[in-house]
C-alpha cells in the first residue's frame, strides 16, 4: 500500500506542476480555443492570490500527507518552494519573490488576454 501512496503523491505534485503552467500560459489555450478563458481566468486569479497573500495550496498538505503514508518523510513549505524555486534560484522562497510570481502572472496573462481582445475586436 505504501507503493500505491507514493505513488499517489507523485500524481498530486504533477497535477500541481501541470496547474501552475495552466495558470502561467493557459492563455495561449485561449487563444486557440476561447472557452478556455472560463477556465483559465478562475485559475488566474487564485494563482495570484495565492502568490500574493503567501497562502499554502490546498495539494500541499495533501501530497504530504500521501508521502507520509508511503514511508517517505514529508517537505515543509510550498510546492513552488520545494520544487520550482531550487530549480531557478539557489535561496528559499521569499515574499519578495511570491510578489514576483504574482506579477509574471498578471503580466503574462494580460498581455496574451490583451492581444485576444485586440484580434477579438478587430474580427467583429
Amino acid at each position: 500500500m505504501e507503493t500505491v501512496y507514493f505513488w499517489l503523491s507523485n500524481l498530486i505534485i504533477i497535477l500541481h506542476l501541470l496547474f501552475i503552467l495552466f495558470v502561467l500560459l493557459g492563455g495561449l489555450l485561449v487563444l486557440r480555443r476561447p472557452r478556455w478563458g472560463w477556465l483559465h481566468l478562475p485559475a488566474i486569479i487564485w494563482g495570484f492570490l495565492v502568490e500574493l497573500n503567501g497562502w499554502l495550496c490546498p495539494l500541499t498538505p495533501w501530497e504530504n500527507q500521501l508521502r507520509e503514508l508511503s514511508g517517505r518523510r514529508a517537505y515543509e513549505g510550498d510546492f513552488i518552494g520545494r520544487y520550482l524555486i531550487p530549480l531557478i534560484y539557489p535561496a528559499d522562497l521569499t515574499r519578495e519573490m511570491q510578489y514576483l510570481f504574482a506579477a509574471v502572472v498578471i503580466c503574462i496573462n494580460a498581455g496574451v488576454y490583451l492581444f485576444i481582445w485586440h484580434r477579438y475586436k478587430h474580427d467583429s
